[in-house]
């Protein structure tokens, strides 16, 4: 069980290998109107397709809510929802190998697990609760004129038929008013770029110009403003000593290549001992696009969560 928020807050529990997936969402007030088509288009988004990228595995991410939605709106208390796995295989055949670049070691390093299948919170398949939260966040934000939207804006070329490659995405929050971060740990950059890098495969987080501005003499960097306060350009990304300026915050995250490829690789057991990781078609090749609703999902809780801060103050 693991939980993401202050105000709106996101818990969620259970694998990619059990029978269903749960979550609970705190602090969302009463009064949103919940487009279940919304939510379901949200989650179809983040579903299995017939891409070539794509796993072969299809499930159907169809969501059941329990409680704090009535009649289409939501009544304040607790939102319960659940999200079954229709389509769950148990391979015997990489159940104990150390797949590389993977949370096999450092699991069996922090709980004393030697079973792959004990792994499951490490599955991107979790992020499939990120998406009903974030779907509902995005309907209460969109009542307030902010908009969450992302776009690829790579992806590798792999050296070898069925090997996985990485990805560049970029993310982009308009409509946020001025004002929102706190100046020294909790700032809204650094609240943004957590919950970027929460995401599976996240290594690389950066906001405005990002690793370019190292590169840049101030002169160049500055965002000037006109007398009436306006910026004349968006270095900064929206976001100066923590805070939001007014201007759309747009950042990018970068995706490593997902760890199973689908022919065979030489690893070991979790005794040590060599053995082959047999290569499978039950992952993607790489993140993209399914990552997409999962991004926008992290920075719709984000921004959410500091407007109901601010509101609070």
């Amino acid at each position: 069980m693991d939980t993401f928020g202050n105000i709106f807050r996101l818990t969620d529990w259970g694998d990619t290998h059990g029978e269903v997936l749960e979550g609970q969402i705190e602090g969302c007030p009463a009064g949103v109107r919940v487009d279940m088509d919304f939510v379901a288009a949200e989650l179809s988004r983040r579903a299995p397709s017939r891409d070539a990228l794509s796993t072969k595995r299809q499930e159907t991410d169809r969501v059941e809510f329990l409680s704090g939605i009535e009649n289409g709106v939501t009544t304040g208390e607790p939102i319960r929802f659940r999200i079954p796995n229709v389509d769950v295989k148990v391979s015997e055949v990489n159940r104990h190998v150390l797949k590389p670049s993977h949370a096999s070691y450092t699991y069996m390093r922090k709980y004393g697990v030697a079973d792959n299948e004990q792994c499951g919170r490490a599955s991107a398949r979790q992020t499939v609760c990120r998406v009903v939260a974030g779907a509902i966040a995005k309907l209460w934000l969109q009542g307030r004129g902010v908009r969450i939207s992302s776009k690829v804006l790579s992806i590798a070329t792999p050296a070898q038929e069925g090997d996985s490659v990485g990805a560049l995405v970029e993310g982009r929050i308009q409509g946020l008013p001025a004002g929102l971060g706190e100046p020294v740990y909790d700032k809204f950059s650094a609240r943004l770029a957590y919950a970027m890098m929460s995401i599976n495969a996240a290594k690389g987080f950066e906001y405005g110009l990002g690793f370019r501005a190292a590169e840049m003499s101030g002169s160049e960097y500055h965002d000037l403003q006109n007398p009436d306060f306006s910026f004349r350009t968006n270095h900064d990304g929206g976001i100066q000593g923590g805070i939001t300026n007014g201007e759309d915050v747009y950042f990018r995250v970068a995706f490593k290549p997902i760890p199973s490829v689908r022919y065979d690789r030489e690893t070991i057991d979790f005794d040590g001992n060599p053995v082959v990781m047999k290569g499978s078609d039950r992952n993607d090749l790489c993140v993209a696009p399914r990552v997409l609703p999962v991004v926008e999902a992290m920075a719709a809780m984000v921004a959410m969560d500091f407007l109901m801060l601010n509101a609070e103050c």
